[in-house]
């Protein structure tokens, strides 16, 4: 009876202990009972002996459906297969399940041994069997169950990858010191796993998971890559190596997977270590055409032949260095590689989990990855060159460039775009305006083209389109259809900057948007600014040629040439408050915002050496220049685009009359000029924007528009007084 007892603790059942299952094979799921028994027709044994046994034999069936879980999670078939298609009718492997096996057969070896040792001491000597068996195995009632819990919660659940960490870590707290010494043990197995997948991550920039089961993943179908376990990591890495497969993992390649995240891990922690693998990444896998032009001669380095920590168990890092041709060494030390390896493997020798250690050793890799990505980006690859490139091209700091551009552009822009040949049309000006302004020193203006989208309506942005209405007609249109009325095509022109490998991680399709956006901004602001100044020489121009002529005759001012110069002198004072607001806008943008943003921006630039930091001030630098030139504030921005619309018109109109004959579409422009500027007068100088730190230079633009307090005069009740439309002898009697 004894050895049948002690072959029953070890999961071998015969005709005294039986099995209530029969048949049991490798895929026969976990019995959520137990099914060992003492045989029915056995009637020498007591009944107090029997319900003993009975206790005593469940550890054998904890023994076989732990040791058969262990068996089927340590079954390494799945990776000598190398037809996929032999996969697909099995379970899905899990390496993190693998680990845990490996940890309950440390347990069960244990186990046996203290069986083998109750049949040596229960032969050498005379002893109760029951009562030395009970005694021996005591403590492992207060193990297996709770194993076998776990085992049977984890088939039933299949958890995997993070969520067996996290289940671990729940179940590492308990008030039996055995058990929780146990459960750790096996926590440890797990997180060896997650250790080596991230020195894979954070050492080589390379993902090692096809399972899927660490909490960095793919954004991609991850069906696709589970599917093609046998592609070599040699042509993983050759695919990865170039410029385009670098931007699209920077910015879409790679997320945190919540699913897999063990809850005691912080996503601030997660989000370190996703970052310090893709800034790796990026060092270890440089761009061709950025090492011929910077002059990296690839070197092998000393520390090759030598393979030791976390090297020598993945058989990555000879392919990885022969595909880079060893660019990556010069951008990644060697020395800081091996300090990243050696801060992971002190976590994976520790045995147990600190969570302020592993915070702690992610914060200082973080780093490090970003210290080395800012020497790449700030210094090797000139960032503060291309920032102050954008801020030549994009911020018009280069105004004798875009001055000269708009001009030789100004007939071309009196008539509409056409949509075969806008892009084209503009680049004659583009071209004579940089030939004139820009000097063979400046290599950034290669970068910079000029675009112009194609539209999808027809839209009159000329003079010569502007309709001769009648009084009446002018009269009947109100401030919304006379803005559509003078959309003007030309807002369109865009400008494109050309970012090279590695600039695209700072210079991503959103900040080059936020760009644009100031740009055509500014872009209508100055050629609106351009068009006053032109109105005024041109028709001075023409004014002191007609008062020579009438000097030549000695003729008197008839009364109708008086009225036409008191007309001309309204029409002036309208044409300088135009210019008086526009001059004052234009001058609180580009010095009061521009220029100071610029300059903090740059001393933070000279005190940070941390790439994440970096990217932070200039989110700041593109928010300050949005909110602080209220394209961020919809009211404001239209406000500002009809006053921009109303000055081209009246220029327009004013180059299309002769002797002011028409004065009725002047008058309404005017009054439409004078609520929109008053508006905004309004608006700007309410608590909530010129009292708040989003617009700390709002109140020199205030008060250099109020200097004689003209607006603050004419600004009251506008928001919600409809006054009498002032006419043209109203405004010269002003």
């Amino acid at each position: 009876m004894l050895h049948e007892l002690l072959l029953a603790l070890l999961g071998y059942t015969g005709d005294l202990i039986i099995d209530r299952r029969d048949n049991l094979s490798a895929v026969t799921p976990i019995s959520d009972e137990c099914t060992f028994k003492l045989a029915p027709d056995i009637s020498f044994i007591d009944p107090s002996d029997r319900e003993l046994i009975e206790r005593i034999i469940t550890l054998g069936f904890y023994y076989r459906e732990l040791e058969r879980f262990s068996a089927k999670s340590r079954n390494l078939n799945w990776i000598r297969s190398e037809n996929a298609k032999l996969l697909e009718n099995k379970e899905k492997p899990s390496v993190y399940r693998r680990a845990l096996a490996n940890g309950i057969v440390e347990i069960l070896s244990v186990y046996t041994s203290s069986i083998l040792h109750m049949e040596q001491l229960l032969l050498s000597e005379t002893m109760p069997i029951l009562a030395t068996v009970t005694q021996g195995l005591n403590k492992f009632f207060t193990l297996l169950p709770p194993l076998y819990e776990l085992i049977l919660e984890i088939e039933r659940g299949d958890i995997r990858g993070g969520q067996l960490l996290n289940l671990l870590h729940k179940k590492c707290h308990c008030g039996v010191p055995e058990l929780q010494t146990c459960i750790q043990r096996l926590l440890w197995h797990g997180h060896q796993v997650m250790y080596n997948q991230l020195a894979s991550w954070m050492v080589y920039g390379i993902l090692e998971d096809r399972q899927g089961e660490f909490f960095i993943s793919r954004q991609e179908d991850r069906t696709v890559e589970n599917s093609s376990p046998h592609i070599e990591i040699s042509e993983r890495l050759a695919r990865l190596s170039t410029a385009e497969a670098s931007l699209t993992d920077w910015h879409m390649g790679f997320h945190i997977s919540l699913d897999m995240l063990p809850e005691y891990i912080p996503m601030r922690v997660a989000e370190s270590i996703l970052f310090a693998g893709k800034a790796v990444r990026v060092l270890r896998n440089p761009s061709p055409s950025f090492l011929s032009r910077d002059d990296v001669a690839p070197q092998v380095p000393k520390s090759f032949p030598k393979i030791h920590g976390f090297a020598g168990r993945f058989n990555f890092q000879r392919e990885s260095i022969i595909n880079t041709g060893m660019g990556g060494e010069d951008l990644l030390p060697q020395s800081e590689a091996d300090k990243i390896e050696n801060m992971l493997i002190d976590l994976k020798e520790s045995s147990e989990f600190h969570k302020r250690s592993f915070e702690y050793a992610a914060d200082s890799i973080q780093a490090i990855a970003a210290s080395h990505l800012w020497q790449l980006v700030v210094v090797r690859a000139d960032l503060n060159g291309h920032l102050r490139a954008l801020k030549d091209y994009f911020l018009l700091a280069k105004g004798d460039f875009f001055q000269c551009f708009l001009e030789e552009s100004r007939q071309l822009m009196r008539l509409p775009p056409r949509q075969s040949t806008a892009e084209a049309d503009l680049m004659v000006p583009f071209q004579l305006a940089s030939l004139k302004t820009i000097g063979e020193e400046d290599k950034y203006f290669s970068k910079v083209s000029l675009r112009m989208p194609s539209f999808g309506i027809t839209v009159k942005s000329s003079q010569l389109d502007l309709p001769k209405a009648t009084s009446a007609a002018v009269d009947g249109i109100s401030g919304a259809s006379l803005s559509e009325m003078s959309v003007d095509g030309w807002d369109g022109i865009a400008l494109a900057y050309s970012v090279d490998w590695p600039l695209h991680l700072f210079f991503t399709q959103e900040v080059l948007s936020k760009y644009l956006k100031v740009f055509q901004y500014l872009l209508r602001l100055k050629r609106t600014q351009m068009e006053l100044e032109k109105l005024w020489a041109s028709v001075m121009h023409q004014y002191h040629g007609i008062f020579a002529k009438s000097k030549k005759k000695d003729q008197d001012k008839s009364p109708l040439t008086q009225q036409r110069d008191q007309r001309s002198r309204s029409m002036w004072r309208v044409r300088e408050h135009m210019a008086f607001l526009i001059r004052n806008l234009q001058f609180y943008i580009q010095v009061d915002v521009i220029e100071s943003q610029w300059n903090i921006l740059q001393s933070h630039i000279q005190d940070s050496h941390d790439f994440t930091e970096l990217v932070g001030f200039h989110q700041e630098y593109l928010s300050a220049l949005i909110s602080q030139t209220f394209l961020d504030i919809g009211s404001v921005s239209r406000i500002l685009d009809g006053i921009m619309k109303l000055c081209l018109q009246f220029c327009w109109n004013i180059e299309n009359q002769d002797n002011f004959s028409n004065t009725s579409e002047l008058d309404h422009i005017a009054e439409e000029f004078n609520k929109k500027s008053n508006s905004l007068y309004t608006i700007l100088r309410s608590s909530r924007l010129a009292g708040s730190q989003r617009t700390p230079f709002l109140r020199r633009f205030l008060l250099r528009l109020n200097l004689n307090s003209f607006f603050e005069s004419t600004a009251k009740g506008v928001m919600n007084v409809v006054r009498p439309r002032p006419t043209l002898s109203g405004l010269s009697q002003q």
